[in-house]
């Protein structure tokens, strides 16, 4: 039996995880803003889960509800940093406030989680830290500028953490999902004041979303649990095939504009 920490726990892939992780038996420490959005976990699993309120933005109290998961279970075998939004909008339109935000939760708020397990994983010298990223924390797109700017970061924190973490036991894997039906894009997503001279941009971008069906984010539990019962899990994994065809295009862009301008970089020497 396995024990999970999973923030964002209330609803999209947090409440779809830990709902895989209960039913299989293991116990999980679910978060969220507000813990009446738990119950339904609660109702089914009993005392397998215990309920926290956390806003990840807060360091002291994501210091506080690892201190107290730790306490009531004993042990942190799975983290999975899963609290985050969309902010949705061009660069230019994003507020300082709304760009603020943004980085808070879903970077900040992930570096104070990831900061209060260490200590806990280092100790046991095991457990698996997953950090859920996007296809938007390897490419970056129109209209998701600081969102993406948000899981870059993550994903550049994670690389290195997952090299410092090696010789000491636990693992870290950077989970980068495409297109799935969770709250992401809906009530929890945050739209800036749209500039006029962008509405071609955003036009096309909403065409491109509405020619994809997202899937039902249901169907990561299996893969998800595979993934932390892994013996040596990847440093990163897609879920679903979209990424695919999305990320090998735009490394064989980015190689090929390397190695074009190749002949000026070497100028600099």
């Amino acid at each position: 039996m396995k024990t999970w920490f999973i923030t964002g726990a209330s609803r999209g892939f947090g409440h779809v995880w830990a709902d895989a992780a209960l039913e299989r038996g293991d116990r999980v420490v679910a978060t969220a803003r507000d813990p009446r959005r738990l119950n339904d976990l609660v109702d089914t699993y009993g005392d397998r889960v215990l309920p926290l309120a956390l806003d990840v933005t807060d360091r002291s109290a994501v210091f506080a509800a690892v201190s107290r998961a730790v306490e009531v279970t004993g042990r942190l075998d799975v983290v999975v940093n899963n609290a985050g939004y969309g902010l949705f909008g061009m660069v230019e339109e994003t507020t300082e406030e709304q760009a603020r935000a943004q980085m808070e939760t879903n970077f900040f708020g992930a570096l104070w989680v990831t900061q209060a397990v260490l200590p806990v994983l280092r100790t046991q010298g095991s457990g698996h830290l997953l950090q859920v990223s996007s296809i938007g924390g390897v490419g970056a797109f129109p209209t998701l500028g600081l969102y993406n700017a948000s899981k870059w970061a993550l994903e550049g924190l994670s690389e290195a953490l997952a090299a410092e973490l090696a010789p000491l036991g636990p693992k870290l894997t950077i989970v980068e999902p495409g297109p799935y039906g969770t709250d992401w894009s809906g009530a929890s997503a945050v739209h800036t004041e749209p500039i006029d001279a962008y509405e071609p941009v955003r036009q096309a971008r909403r065409a491109g979303a509405s020619a994809r069906t997202p899937a039902d984010p249901a169907v990561t539990a299996a893969a998800i649990l595979r993934l932390v019962d892994a013996e040596h899990p990847p440093l990163r994994l897609f879920l679903g095939p979209f990424p695919y065809t999305v990320v090998d295009k735009l490394y064989k862009e980015r190689l090929a504009t390397w190695n074009d301008w190749r002949w000026l970089a070497e100028q600099a020497t």
